[in-house]
């Protein structure tokens, strides 16, 4: 049996509805073709199946730790002010930097469904993902759909990078992230960026985990250089995850 289609009920489909203003009849453009458009929009962005159902208002913040509580409660808030005042005009970006399972990506991909429920234009890319397609871009044998992932992460209206740092360090992966990053920056383009990278600029991070084991995370400039944090920093709120257990496993419960 066929899908039905469901027909809105004001327009009957047309994405047109009938108005009377002094007594005159004329047409404006109904709810539902602006519902129609941000649908489209979400359809064509990359999210992953995954990341489907992240909202700003399923995030899930621990109630038996109030220290998780209040940290994670304050970043919600900032991520919250950023998706309310879209587009910033001095900032339009978003930096989200913490360690792997705080919640990162839940809350990058809540705001950019969040930006795209608004009209904007939003795409998904996972760093390394769209790293490999680029570099695949430079083989003779590739077909043009792959030429056509850096001219999306330069063009695209609000750019989601997952992961950042996530790669090998090379002067062609430093030279490319470089380029994206500079050009949206200069072009005023949104980027919402995650990283599990040290956002600081001191030298490598020392940490020991619960567990005694001690920890070395690089820093963005050693990964990414020092241009693009730079122009990272230049454009995009900086958002800094609380330490607290894996989200995955919290989600899990």
């Amino acid at each position: 049996m066929a899908a039905v289609t469901a027909v809105c009920p004001i327009c009957g489909g047309t994405g047109w509805k009938i108005i009377e203003r002094g007594g005159l009849s004329g047409a404006e453009p109904c709810a539902c073709a602006g519902e129609a458009r941000a649908e489209a929009l979400k359809d064509a962005s990359g999210i992953p199946p995954n990341y489907a159902l992240a909202s700003l208002d399923n995030f899930k913040i621990p109630q038996d730790n109030p220290i998780a509580r209040t940290g994670l409660g304050t970043v919600l808030m900032q991520v919250r002010s950023f998706v309310r005042e879209f587009p910033a005009p001095e900032r339009p970006g978003l930096l989200l930097v913490g360690d792997t399972g705080t919640g990162k990506t839940h809350l990058a991909v809540a705001a950019l469904k969040a930006v795209i429920e608004k009209g904007h234009q939003g795409l998904f890319y996972d760093y390394q993902n769209l790293l490999d397609r680029i570099r695949s871009s430079y083989d003779k044998t590739s077909g043009s759909s792959d030429r056509e992932a850096y001219r999306m992460a330069m063009d695209v209206e609000v750019l989601l990078l997952d992961d950042l740092g996530s790669h090998r360090v090379t002067e062609w992966v430093e030279d490319t992230v470089t380029s994206i990053v500079t050009y949206r920056c200069n072009h005023k383009k949104p980027l919402i960026v995650t990283t599990n990278l040290s956002p600081d600029d001191s030298g490598p991070v020392a940490y020991t985990t619960p567990g005694g084991a001690e920890v070395h995370r690089k820093t963005l400039t050693e990964v990414i250089g020092a241009r693009a944090r730079s122009r990272l920093f230049e454009m995009c709120r900086v958002v800094r995850m609380p330490a607290v257990e894996d989200y995955r496993m919290r989600r899990a419960r």
